[in-house]
């Protein structure tokens, strides 16, 4: 066997199901290898699962046990699993939603659009970043249309997952939300922005500080041109109360965060459903 074979992930798994022989409705979805279908047959615990098959054996049955797909690597039995347990939910004695759970639509949601599933755009928390004014500041990125991230891979990665398109919710610490704005280009170094003709060095900022490391294409600062739909200038005026998602990474999905979003549009009086939709699927 070669090098290339042994480095290829094992296909000899296989997602299982258990099936209630007294009205034949599936209880149990598994991922399995080798013997762990009838594993469950002898767990003796005191979960869901385990007082189902208990109580069909009570009734002098044995549960009915089904691989309904095999031949497949760990992480496609993962996602099999997780799709059949979404799709069942309802009945299912699976404690958890399956290991890709955070992938899949909330459930009794296909009555309504959903923010990440029926838009092809996504909305982002985004921390504007100021320390002391001198690498960041709001006033520069609510003036001329940007925010900004830098200062290495893992925040240059950041301000490159925003993409064309994509909504932001910016974020000022100790604050609050002070904007809320749509994605128009892609990030790029600070030295390729431009603000109608002019680069942002000859432009009168606030924190000019901002084209640090202009000459490193991995620490210098990475600006993204924003839209604002909403933009406060003053910073008293930031959205804040308690419970409303913040993060202390620069970047964030907002789409799990119902409170936030709701709380933002009824104090902005826009929905996210209609900014998105403009250019949604």
């Amino acid at each position: 066997m070669s090098i290339k074979q042994n480095m290829e992930p094992s296909q000899d798994y296989y997602v299982y199901c258990y099936i209630d022989p007294r009205n034949l409705e599936r209880f149990y979805y598994g991922k399995g290898r080798g013997s762990r279908s009838n594993a469950l047959l002898l767990d003796q615990g005191d979960s869901e699962k385990a007082r189902r098959v208990k109580q069909i054996k009570a009734s002098e049955a044995d549960p009915i046990i089904r691989v309904v797909a095999t031949d497949l690597t760990e992480d496609q039995a993962l996602l099999v699993e997780s799709t059949f347990i979404w799709v069942s939910k309802k009945g299912l004695s699976n404690k958890i939603s399956g290991h890709y759970a955070d992938h899949f639509r909330p459930q009794n949601t296909l009555h309504r659009r959903i923010v990440g599933f029926d838009f092809a755009h996504r909305i982002h928390f985004f921390n504007v970043g100021e320390f002391h004014r001198t690498h960041r500041s709001w006033d520069d990125c609510r003036v001329y249309g940007f925010l900004s991230a830098g200062f290495g891979p893992r925040y240059k990665a950041q301000a490159c997952q925003l993409q064309r398109g994509d909504i932001v919710a910016a974020y000022l610490s100790h604050h609050g939300y002070v904007g809320l704005g749509r994605v128009e280009d892609g990030a790029v170094p600070a030295r390729q922005f431009r603000v109608g003709q002019k680069p942002l060095d000859k432009l009168k900022l606030d924190a000019p500080g901002i084209v640090h490391d202009s000459g490193d294409l991995e620490k210098c600062e990475y600006v993204v041109r924003v839209k604002w739909i909403v933009a406060k200038k003053k910073r008293e005026d930031a959205l804040w109360k308690r419970g409303l998602f913040r993060a202390r990474q620069t970047r964030a999905s907002l789409e799990n965060q119902p409170k936030t979003l709701r709380y933002l549009e009824q104090e902005w009086g826009k929905r996210f459903e209609d900014i998105l939709g403009k250019d949604g699927a």
